[in-house]
């Protein structure tokens, strides 16, 4: 049984070879919506598959991207991974997805195999600690894009949240249900993560604007294994938390393993509120009150910036910031 080539379609569909070229390449504008209708018709009917080698010999483009995730365990990373496959996919890409582990040593081995397979561009939520492969890349023109995260004076477009303002959102919430010792956990700053470091620095302004002390004894940013000594030596304080902020997804089940484990009673005896919202927020109770990320405008903008670069068309390197959005449930 012989392929079905591009010909073959065009003579089913009775249009030019160009016109299914078009269509391939996702330039609908360039067809009526009758012709559009007419080309996939006739692709399911003679069961056409493009040859995306000679695709990606004739075009000089692979059609692919690799995402690098920081951590693919956090909610916030898978809804913004399937956003983003979901966009290059309706634009004809393909996407590789690789999870670094916050390791850099895996992060550089996986920016190293996907310029290898020579795909078209990357979306990385950078570790922070390839600076220098980075740079390189950044050199070289490649099409890059960061989430979540950014680096300064690297000049590289970064897609992020409000990550201050998250903090100052969430203290104002306590502060309003009349709670003043408020504590914050985060995963290491070691490496200046951006989000984690700019949480904690909201977090300080927002107590400071409302007159409250920042102790040091309500701040930890460590490991996730541990997470429950930093609470046990929190809640064995003489003025002991009486809310705390998580500051992600993941910090905030170890917060509410804890409060099971010691049996502290949400929000009677510990108020909480998570940045990044998590699916069981409506089914925990009481119902968790957390500030979510617009993870599928987040994830557009970021696919729009690095196609921008994949067709050439240079752009000003900047960094854009979302809002994110409180929603007011009962745990705080």
């Amino acid at each position: 049984m012989k392929n079905v080539t591009i010909s073959d379609v065009a003579k089913h569909a009775g249009v030019s070879k160009s016109t299914i070229s078009q269509y391939l390449n996702g330039r609908y504008e360039y067809m009526s919506e009758h012709t559009r209708k007419k080309v996939e018709y006739s692709i399911r009917e003679l069961n056409y598959r493009p040859n995306i080698i000679a695709r990606s010999l004739s075009q000089k483009s692979t059609f692919t991207v690799g995402i690098i995730v920081a951590n693919i365990l956090h909610s916030f990373s898978t809804h913004i991974i399937r956003a983003i496959e979901l966009n290059f996919n309706k634009n004809g890409f393909h996407t590789i997805v690789c999870n670094a582990d916050d390791e850099p040593e895996k992060e550089r081995q996986y920016i190293e195999m996907l310029m290898a397979k020579q795909v078209d561009g990357m979306i990385i939520f950078p570790t922070g600690d390839n600076l220098d492969l980075y740079e390189q890349m950044k050199k070289k023109k490649y099409p890059i894009v960061f989430m979540d995260r950014t680096i300064e004076g690297l000049g590289i477009p970064s897609i992020l949240l409000e990550n201050e303002q998250a903090a100052e959102v969430a203290v104002k919430a306590l502060t309003d249900n009349g709670h003043s010792r408020i504590a914050i956990l985060t995963a290491p700053i070691t490496r200046n993560i951006t989000p984690r470091l700019e949480r904690i620095e909201g977090y300080k302004k927002a107590l400071v604007s409302r007159g409250i002390q920042v102790r040091d004894e309500y701040i930890h940013s460590v490991e996730v294994e541990e997470m429950k000594v930093s609470l046990r030596n929190m809640f064995e304080l003489d003025q002991r938390p009486e809310a705390i902020i998580a500051g992600s997804d993941r910090v905030l089940v170890e917060i509410l393993n804890f409060a099971k484990e010691h049996q502290l009673v949400i929000p009677k005896d510990l108020a909480v509120i998570g940045i990044d919202d998590v699916s069981f927020a409506n089914l925990f109770t009481p119902q968790l009150t957390t500030i979510s990320q617009p993870t599928t405008k987040m994830a557009n903008k970021a696919v729009e910036l690095l196609l921008q670069q994949i067709k050439g068309e240079q752009k000003l390197s900047k960094t854009i910031r979302f809002g994110g959005q409180l929603n007011m449930r009962q745990s705080h």
